[in-house]
């Protein structure tokens, strides 16, 4: 391999060997075509017409009139597929189908990046299987659906806790046995090198775009750049735009689900320890024995008992500082932030909107936000309908 993928202490190469060929081959496209005059011409080409590149950055008018400070919002949302996955998803399947693959595979939580790996075996012709577990299926029906309306096969996971983490053990192991002609479309800037330092860059058109509109709309760079992590793609893709503005704060918000104090989240930036977990070394929720603990969150996209290598290092190094809020806080969020901006933000972002309102009162007036919104709440409506049956417990006042 070109470079073991090691961010500090963390990341590599943890995997048996029979992937080690499979992912030397897909490490050696990348660093092949990444910077190729005809595959950058043919992922912009798809960024434009097919996902809906550039994104804006919304000015939440009446939502930094409540919090007394400026929150913009990255509109990642906007994206054809409803989040940011796409990004990823075009990019990787484009060099699939550069490399002559001609199967994809993905894991899936929330269903946000098994339907934009499905939009993108559609798009590409390729044959595509996601895995899942049922627990997730089940919260996340609607995806599911749009899914095999795309042609792809859903596998039903039902080890361990069901979620992302039993999906991604799933997918593993189904690579494992058909490598030849099968491209393992990694969802999040985890798992093994090459997957970190692949997703992070086809992730790095929100920052890039952020942080020049940034410029040209506000005039200066924001005071503060927010983002939801489980995994952490959206948050690693516009964190790494500011990475060397060393006046910019970072801030990546962990699920607490139930509470730190419960033992009921998924916050291993938080509450973790180093380990090993799917091919990385990383935070880990794990006990004393090294056996992985049952997460939780409200939002089956942060529901991960790991978080990605570089955001590992960020932490570490002190370049980012990583809170977390539980699912309390994150379904007032989306009741707010709802009936102030008429946008319905994903749980998982709202878990960065929820950071951001908890800063009121303690952020000055002519403070400036940046969030990145990774997804929309359609799909989480059922979900927060069935914790909340009726609305009238949140009591803000948004005027």
């Amino acid at each position: 391999m070109k470079y073991d993928g090691r961010f500090g202490q963390f990341g590599g190469c943890y995997v048996p060997e029979v992937l080690i060929p499979a992912l030397e081959e897909i490490e050696q496209a990348f660093y092949k075509y990444y910077k190729d005059e005809n595959f950058v011409a043919d992922l912009d080409a798809l960024y434009r017409e097919y996902a809906g590149r550039p994104t804006p950055l919304y000015y939440a008018t009446r939502f930094s009139k409540l919090v007394g400070f400026k929150v913009y919002i990255k509109r990642e949302d906007l994206l054809h597929g409803g989040a940011h996955k796409v990004n990823n998803c075009l990019g990787q399947g484009l060099l699939a189908k550069y490399m002559g693959k001609t199967k994809l595979i993905a894991e899936t939580g929330a269903g946000q990046h098994g339907l934009a790996t499905s939009m993108i075996g559609a798009l590409l012709g390729m044959e595509t299987k996601i895995f899942m577990g049922t627990v997730d299926i089940e919260r996340q029906s609607v995806n599911v659906h749009k899914m095999k309306l795309c042609g792809a096969e859903v596998v039903p996971v039902e080890g361990g806790t069901a979620t992302l983490k039993d999906a991604i053990n799933e997918a593993l192991r189904y690579w494992t046995a058909n490598v030849t002609d099968t491209f393992y479309l990694f969802g999040t800037a985890c798992g093994p090198h090459p997957y970190p330092t692949v997703v992070k860059y086809f992730q790095s058109c929100i920052g890039t775009e952020a942080r020049a509109q940034c410029l040209e709309k506000i005039g200066k760079l924001p005071d503060i750049v927010t983002a939801c992590v489980g995994g952490g793609s959206n948050a690693i893709g516009i964190f790494s735009a500011f990475y060397n503005d060393k006046d910019v704060k970072l801030v990546g918000v962990e699920p607490a689900g139930k509470g730190l104090d419960t033992g009921k989240h998924a916050a291993p930036l938080m509450a973790g320890s180093p380990g090993i977990l799917h091919g990385t070394r990383m935070y880990l929720m794990q006990d004393e024995e090294g056996q992985i603990l049952d997460t939780e969150s409200i939002s089956a996209g942060l529901d991960y008992p790991g978080v990605g290598p570089e955001h590992c290092l960020l932490k570490d190094s002190g370049r980012a500082e990583y809170v977390a809020v539980d699912d309390e806080a994150v379904l007032d969020i989306f009741d707010i932030f709802t009936k102030c901006e008429g946008i319905l933000p994903a749980l998982e972002s709202s878990h960065a909107l929820a950071w951001v309102y908890s800063q009121k009162g303690k952020l000055p007036a002519d403070a400036t936000v940046v969030v990145n919104l990774s997804g929309r709440g359609d799909k989480d409506v059922g979900i927060v309908e069935k914790h909340r049956p009726t609305r009238t417990k949140t009591q803000t006042n948004t005027d």
